[in-house]
């Protein structure tokens, strides 16, 4: 039986170092440095609270970017079963010692410091996912009976995550955990089933949704139903955009946002902000920075040899884009309004450390592409 891993290079810290896509790194500034802009005219021309503490966020995750690109791969693997599993103790303890705001317990508040277990978990489930389909052959992964261990593994954190409850948090982690079956190559009729399986517990999973959830479904398919209550948010929001016009108002001359029409311009609405000021020449500009990071990061994953890094940087590149994809849909109102960050611009920092390990993870496997790496004798 060969060695847990076997190693076909050995690179040097050095050489790694030069191997990070500036590329990479460069569209993911831009990205950052919109979501300073954004942040400052939220806060009416003042750096303070909201662009200074989301300078400082990016800053500590840019630190972090380079220490997990240039750590071992192997050390990687062996750790993330344990970090699945420690993610998965944080989320029960916010059940007992959780910090409650706006009616949820997501947070976790540590040494002064607020974290939220949810969007660290969406990382290292695909984290856990791939080591698990890496450790079998390929031949083999693609198995019905090859899924029993990871739908379990799946529905735990949704479960753990719908309990707080964040709905928005618990699709989002479905959809990663489902772009791992599909780059595996699972046959195409099992998510048939999985939908319709879906479909036909609606009304079951229906009676179990708070009244706040309910009312946002209502308000997705007529938002004038109640224009001046739970239609109040995406109704301006679409104002806001439409307003924007081609080429925006301006730099810090948005009314919609400026006269605090807007409902979480900070959070989760900070796309429609950015489209008032900056129109559709604006926000079309900030998608093709998005589809570029996607094209950029897509482009190195497809360049390791071993199983294992492509499936967590595929896996970790489709969850990146559900978060732009769902983010900005719901501000435009074609998706229901859920609690989903605009990655890199959204103020948040449990959001904004997730997404810099995430891209730490692909620059590793992208690195680290001509490692070899061995489970008990099988080898990619």
């Amino acid at each position: 039986m060969s060695s847990f891993y076997q190693i076909k290079t050995s690179l040097s810290l050095t050489d790694k170092f030069r191997q990070i896509s500036i590329y990479l790194l460069g569209l993911l500034s831009i990205t950052f440095f919109f979501g300073l802009l954004s942040l400052y005219s939220i806060a009416d021309a003042n750096f303070n609270p909201w662009a200074k503490n989301h300078l400082i966020r990016f800053l500590i995750g840019l630190f972090i970017f380079f220490f997990v690109c240039l750590i071992d791969i192997k050390l990687i693997v062996r750790l993330a079963y344990p970090l699945f599993f420690l993610n998965i103790l944080a989320l029960i303890l916010i059940l007992f010692i959780g910090t409650e705001t706006y009616g949820a317990t997501r947070w976790i508040r540590f040494a002064g410091v607020s974290l939220q277990p949810s969007e660290f978990i969406k990382v290292s489930l695909i984290l856990c996912l791939a080591k698990y389909y890496h450790s079998i052959p390929v031949i083999e992964a693609s198995k019905i009976s090859r899924i029993v261990i990871p739908a379990i593994i799946t529905l735990i954190p949704v479960g753990l995550v719908m309990i707080q409850p964040d709905l928005g948090t618990s699709i989002i982690i479905l959809i990663g955990a489902g772009s791992i079956f599909w780059i595996i190559g699972i046959n195409y009729k099992y998510f048939i089933g999985a939908f319709a399986l879906v479909c036909a517990t609606i009304p079951v999973g229906w009676q179990y949704l708070h009244n706040y959830q309910k009312e946002r479904v209502y308000t997705f398919f007529n938002p004038e139903r109640d224009p001046l209550g739970n239609g109040y948010h995406i109704m301006q929001s679409k104002i806001a955009l439409g307003s924007g016009g081609l080429s925006g108002k301006g730099y810090l001359e948005g009314t919609q946002s400026h006269l605090n029409f807007l409902p979480e311009m900070h959070t989760d609405f900070i796309f429609t902000m950015f489209g008032e000021e900056f129109g559709f020449l604006g926000t079309i500009f900030l998608l093709i920075i998005y589809f570029s990071i996607i094209l950029v990061s897509f482009n190195l994953a497809i360049k390791s040899r071993n199983s294992f890094g492509k499936y967590l940087s595929c896996g970790l590149i489709f969850l990146f884009f559900s978060h732009v994809f769902i983010n900005i849909g719901m501000v435009m109102g074609l998706l229901p309004v859920v609690g989903v960050p605009l990655p890199l611009i959204s103020y948040g920092g449990s959001s904004m450390l997730a997404t810099m390990i995430s891209f730490g993870l692909i620059m590793n496997c992208y690195i680290n592409r001509d490692t070899i790496l061995a489970k008990e004798g099988f080898i990619d």
